[in-house]
C-alpha cells in the first residue's frame, strides 16, 4: 500500500499498535492524541507509548525491539502484564496518517517477551521470527523426558485426560474441587486453565493433586470464588518408571535413564 504521507511538508504520522493475545482478545493503541479507527478496529489513544528505535537486519542477529507506555489503559494492567495474560501476544507496530488518507507503513511486529514494571510504567520486548535462531540447534540429553505429555513426540492419547470441574473453596494455592481425580496425584505436574472468574484466560502449573484438592506451584494473582469453572489437565514427572507403568508409552520416552552420567569419570575401583 502507498504511503504517500511520509513525503509531504507536513507530516501526519502515528504510530499504531494491534495486539492480538493468545485468549483471543485484540486490542488497538497509537500514540495520537485521539482515537483512530484501523481495519474495522479502534485504536485508542496512548500518548504514552513509544517505541525504542527499530533495527531491522538481513543477517542472522535476532530483530528485537523495545516498547514502553503507561499503565494507563484500562486495556493493559500492571496485575495482567504480572499475572502473564500478555506473555506471547504478538504484537503489529506500523505508521498511518492520521488525517485519514489512504497509505500504511509496517514497521515491525513480534512476540511479547519479558516485560517489567516500575511505578506506573511498563517496557515489554518484542522478539521477532529471528529470534527462533537463539534457541538450541540440538537437544541435551537427559535423563528425564523432554516431550510434553500428549504432543507430537508423546503421542499419548489425551482424551479423557481433560475435564471440567469447578472451585468449591481456595485457601492460598489449594483448590478444592466438586469432583475427585481418577487415580493418585493425576494432576500433579499437570495445568489447569481458569475459563471463569477474575483468573479467566489464565493458566496455572499444578504441583499436586490429592483427591478433590489440587496444589498450584504459586498462588492466583486474581481472587478465586466458589463455582468459577477451570479445567485440569493430566500431568506427568517424565520418569520412565511413569512412562511405561501409567501410560504404557516407554516406546515413545524422549529421554535417556540410562547414559551414564559425567560421574562415570571420577569412578575408580573401590570406590
Amino acid at each position: 500500500m502507498s504511503a504517500s504521507f511520509l513525503s509531504g511538508e507536513l507530516t501526519t504520522i502515528a504510530l499504531c499498535w494491534r495486539i492480538e493475545r493468545r485468549d483471543g482478545v485484540t486490542i488497538g493503541l497509537t500514540d495520537h492524541d485521539r482515537d483512530l479507527v484501523i481495519d474495522g478496529l479502534v485504536h485508542r489513544a496512548a500518548p504514552g507509548m513509544t517505541p525504542s528505535a527499530i533495527k531491522r537486519s538481513d543477517g542472522l542477529e535476532a530483530d528485537t525491539m523495545d516498547v514502553t507506555g503507561a499503565l494507563t489503559s484500562a486495556a493493559i494492567g500492571a496485575r495482567d502484564l504480572l499475572a502473564g495474560r500478555w506473555d506471547g501476544a504478538r504484537v503489529m507496530l506500523f505508521a498511518v496518517d492520521w488525517t485519514g488518507a489512504a497509505g500504511r507503513v509496517d514497521l515491525g511486529e513480534g512476540l511479547i517477551g519479558a516485560v517489567e514494571t516500575e511505578g506506573d510504567a511498563f517496557a515489554a520486548e518484542l522478539r521477532g521470527a529471528s529470534a527462533l535462531l537463539d534457541g538450541p540447534v540440538v537437544e541435551e540429553t537427559s535423563p528425564e523426558c523432554r516431550a510434553e505429555l500428549g504432543d507430537r513426540r508423546c503421542r499419548v492419547a489425551m482424551a479423557g485426560r481433560r475435564r471440567f470441574v469447578r472451585v468449591v473453596a481456595a485457601d492460598g494455592a489449594v483448590l478444592t474441587l466438586d469432583a475427585v481425580e481418577p487415580l493418585a496425584n493425576a494432576y500433579g505436574n499437570g495445568r489447569l486453565r481458569w475459563f471463569g472468574g477474575g483468573n479467566v484466560g489464565l493458566e496455572a502449573a499444578i504441583a499436586s493433586s490429592d483427591s478433590a484438592m489440587v496444589t498450584l506451584r504459586r498462588e492466583t494473582v486474581f481472587a478465586v470464588a466458589p463455582g468459577d469453572l477451570v479445567e485440569l489437565t493430566e500431568g506427568c514427572d517424565k520418569s520412565i518408571a511413569t512412562c511405561a507403568a501409567r501410560f504404557g508409552n516407554a516406546a515413545n520416552f524422549r529421554g535417556e535413564p540410562f547414559l551414564p552420567g559425567i560421574d562415570l569419570l571420577t569412578r575408580y575401583p573401590g570406590a
